[in-house]
């Protein structure tokens, strides 16, 4: 109640502010971030003008960030983007939410102990991703992309502070795009709702959210007819011409998360820095297959049914985490260690039998381990942060995460990083159970051995032109697989993949280059792992303010390139990517430019491009998976809003 009369006095006073002479306004900058404007008299209210330093955002475990309302060059890359985040090394098909082909190896930790199918990820958002905002005033964004064909993409972000110390958020988005070529609709949505307390003597500290993600598409199967796409035949001109080699198929994963995290300093935090932090959490994944009649391209005789079986499959993961631990914490030292409780379930909804042995209808198992986090500070000059998890059980066998990050300074604005970090993981829940109506499809990856993933490599940033110099070194033991027949398989020996590249942006008046390269090479069992050797992008523009610098605009052109390669298929029934099948071919190089304008209004951006400009001189050619070919030339908008009250 007495917030509500605050406001409603405050207002007051706010709307007498509107009609008084500027001259009598005397704006006076404090060393805290909000402006304070007095009307000179002695009995006048004291009104608050906030600043953009004032809307900050951070997630759990990281600093506070100001809202990015910037202009620069880096924008164009994500916002272009339906999942908003900068997607080189990878490859999208003729659909936005269709998921991508990746390009560059990489380890993703939602996959760790759980359900969730490789294609499905690039729209989750996992513990660590959540946002919690502080804002003096209510604050909304709003981001839209068009589709393809009929639908749009908009995400909306509603936030506000109650009080000083409490702020709730609620987000929202939603995905409906047709695609270019039949049986390829996505439907996407999350609903994500968070919130954030710190108690008045700051000694209480909790975040909590529910985030609540479902990923739909129709899965057509790629096209039947590669040579007519390829040779540009007129009766392929409306892409919905195309025959494609599923009609009735679809996949759905759904994902939900409750989290609660709270910290309790008990004693004077200057005298004794302890803190007892717990954190629990529950995460639900499900993962179908539907189909509304038998798919004549996944079998040639009716031996390859299972009789009676039906034809949508269903399966499920668990996680339910319970952590407990003790934090020290000084300026310049900070660790944290505790325990942890799991309990995790695998299950599929209809049960095969495979040579008269049943599968596992669930696979479940109760888990503890340890937790433990290091952060050091010295000189200003150099930051660690070491990450340790370890955990056991008897199903899902043991597991073991460490990453640990240097950072080094040696002269200012050039810095130096370097990482090691190992996983030893039991596989992602995808490879180890799977049921379905065709015989071939039916597997249980009975005793797996875990997968470990050692990386080690680093980046030296340097201030000329704004460059960086990276490279990585992987090695995988029992390297977990799909072969061309979609059945889970581990390797022998071990994959080692080398990485090294650049980036670095050239500028001359309002005139720039951006680029990046990276060259990559699978030494070892190459043939499990096909990638591309050479991924490069280039991004030449002109930015500029306009119209009295009430606006700021970037106009240029941007060139996205891979080299040729045996990629690996895109397998609908799974959502994973398998071995190259005997009907496979090469993709990749073949560029993929792009002409874009992006405007900034005030708070408001607006991206326009011009994709797949080469189809103005040639017939596309260009896949991002064999048999699922990229989209054509289209106008691409992308639209970001802030609005701060």
């Amino acid at each position: 109640m007495k917030y509500i009369l605050f406001i409603l006095f405050s207002l007051g006073f706010v709307a007498k502010a509107q009609v008084m002479n500027k001259a009598e306004t005397k704006p006076q900058p404090k060393k805290e971030d909000t402006l304070v404007i007095d009307s000179g008299k002695k009995d006048s209210l004291k009104i608050f003008k906030p600043t953009i330093n004032d809307y900050q955002y951070q997630t759990q475990f990281s600093e506070k960030k100001v809202f990015d309302t910037v202009m620069t060059f880096d924008k164009t890359y994500i916002f272009s983007q339906q999942n908003n985040k900068d997607n080189f090394g990878r490859v999208q098909p003729a659909n936005i939410g269709a998921g991508f082909n990746p390009l560059v190896f990489e380890v993703n930790p939602e996959e760790n102990l759980s359900l969730l199918p490789s294609n499905k990820s690039y729209m989750i958002i996992g513990a660590n991703d959540v946002k919690y905002y502080d804002v003096k005033t209510p604050t909304a964004s709003f981001i839209y992309h068009n589709a393809m064909r009929n639908g749009a993409a908009l995400k909306s972000t509603y936030t506000q502070n109650i009080g000083k110390r409490f702020n709730f958020a609620l987000e929202y988005m939603g995905l409906r795009s047709q695609g270019l070529y039949r049986n390829s609709l996505s439907a996407n949505n999350n609903t994500l709702f968070s919130g954030h307390y710190v108690s008045k003597s700051g000694n209480y500290e909790l975040f909590a959210h529910y985030l609540h993600q479902n990923v739909n598409n129709q899965e057509s199967g790629g096209i039947t007819e590669d040579n007519l796409f390829q040779s540009g035949d007129s009766n392929y001109s409306n892409r919905q011409n195309a025959q494609v080699n599923l009609a009735s198929s679809s996949s759905q994963f759904s994902y939900r998360r409750y989290y609660l995290s709270h910290q309790f300093t008990p004693f004077n935090s200057g005298k004794f820095p302890f803190s007892i932090r717990h954190i629990i959490s529950h995460q639900g994944n499900k993962y179908y297959y539907n189909q509304t009649a038998l798919e004549p391209y996944w079998y040639n005789d009716p031996a390859e049914l299972v009789d009676g079986f039906p034809l949508t499959t269903k399966k499920y993961s668990e996680n339910f985490s319970n952590t407990v631990s003790l934090i020290f914490n000084n300026e310049k030292f900070k660790l944290d260690a505790g325990v942890r409780y799991q309990m995790i379930k695998l299950g599929i909804r209809d049960v095969v039998a495979l040579n008269g042995v049943p599968f596992p209808g669930e696979l479940k198992e109760n888990r503890i381990g340890a937790v433990g986090n290091l952060q050091v500070k010295l000189w200003d000059k150099i930051q660690l942060n070491s990450f340790l998890e370890f955990s056991n059980g008897s199903q899902f066998k043991s597991y073991l995460k460490t990453t640990n990050n240097l950072k080094f300074e040696p002269v200012k604005d050039y810095f130096v990083n370097a990482k090691v970090n190992f996983q030893s993981a039991y596989p992602s829940f995808n490879y180890l159970l799977n049921t379905s109506v065709y015989n071939n499809f039916n597997y249980y990856l009975e005793d797996a051995k875990n997968q470990s993933v050692m990386e080690v490599g680093g980046s030296i940033n340097l201030k000329w032109f704004k460059t960086e110099l990276f490279a990585n070194y992987f090695r995988i033991d029992n390297y977990t697989y799909f072969d061309s027949n979609g059945s889970p398989k581990q390797s022998n020996n071990s994959v080692n993949i080398s990485q090294i590249g650049g980036d670095a942006t050239f500028s001359f008046n309002k005139f720039h280059l951006n680029t990046r390269v990276h060259f990559q090479n699978t030494l070892t069992n190459k043939e499990l792992l096909p990638l591309p050797g050479f991924i490069g992008r280039a991004n030449f523009f002109y930015q500029t303010q306009a119209f009295k610098k009430a606006a700021e605009i970037q106009a240029g052109v941007k060139v996205y390139y891979f080299s040729k390669f045996a990629s690996r298929e895109y397998f609908p029934v799974l959502n994973e990517y398998i071995l190259p099948r005997a009907d496979s071919f090469s993709i990749g190089g073949q560029p993929i430019a792009d002409v874009y304008i992006n405007m900034k209004v005030k708070k408001m951006f607006f991206f326009i491009e011009g994709q797949q400009i080469g189809m103005v001189i040639s017939n596309n050619k260009a896949y991002a998976f064999p048999h699922y070919p990229v989209y054509d030339f289209r106008l691409n908008i992308g639209i970001v809003w802030y609005l701060f009250n």
